[in-house]
């Protein structure tokens, strides 16, 4: 059995462009229900603790046709989350970091969760991060000095297909942050789900449509490991 912590976004309030974001739900339950079915034990954290706002567009019927992510926010599933601050990474064998525009605020420079991803890395456990969620990946420095995921291929959100107007407001473009740096892929757009390992240790993920694959990804490396 691993335990694996889930980092959330607190939420972002843009009042001047009468924009608010968060964390996007399938990102969190979909691989969550799957690694607690496969009898891991997921924690979740993030930069404020308590309760983290989710983008509530994560539950409009494209996304969630069925309700099932709904009903599980609403069920309580993520209202009590550690500050990051608090958190002890050597507890963690698996650290993921969901996705959701929020992710690009508040996760994207934080020392904590650049500690955290660190630590794990250093101790031979998994990091994943979901669409908007590679990007503190990006400013996650090594001892010589370079990202985490300097030169290796990495996915996450392309800037096709964003939301019209929107990169306009965001604090930048992931998809040119982790060109800079990496071999960013955005793989086949017309196939729902994509996801690539960087190297044994470091996952990421496109987009919402490719959470189940996330959760399935981590499921069947931590399997590999006996975990």
């Amino acid at each position: 059995m691993a335990n694996v912590l889930a980092v959330l976004s607190s939420g972002y309030k843009d009042e001047k462009n009468n924009y608010e974001t968060g964390w996007w739900g399938e990102e969190l339950f979909a691989p969550l229900e799957a690694l607690e079915k496969a009898g891991h034990q997921v924690h979740l954290a993030s930069p404020l603790g308590g309760k983290p706002v989710v983008d509530q567009a994560s539950f409009l019927p494209e996304y969630d046709p069925e309700g099932t992510y709904k009903a599980l926010y609403e069920s309580g599933r993520a209202d009590n989350t550690q500050k990051l601050s608090e958190v002890n990474p050597n507890a963690y064998d698996v650290v993921l970091i969901v996705g959701g525009h929020g992710a690009m605020y508040d996760l994207a420079k934080n020392a904590d969760v650049h500690r955290i991803i660190n630590t794990i890395y250093d101790n031979g456990g998994i990091v994943a991060a979901e669409c908007h969620g590679p990007a503190p990946l990006i400013w996650t420095i090594r001892p010589d000095g370079s990202s985490i995921i300097a030169g290796m291929k990495v996915t996450g959100y392309p800037d096709e297909i964003e939301p019209d107007g929107l990169l306009d407001i965001l604090p930048f473009s992931l998809e040119q942050e982790m060109t800079k740096i990496a071999q960013y892929d955005k793989g086949d757009l017309s196939k729902k789900a994509y996801a690539v390992w960087a190297n044994d240790q470091i996952v990421t993920s496109r987009d919402p449509f490719s959470s189940e694959l996330m959760g399935e990804e981590l499921v069947k490396a931590l399997e590999n490991r006996g975990s």
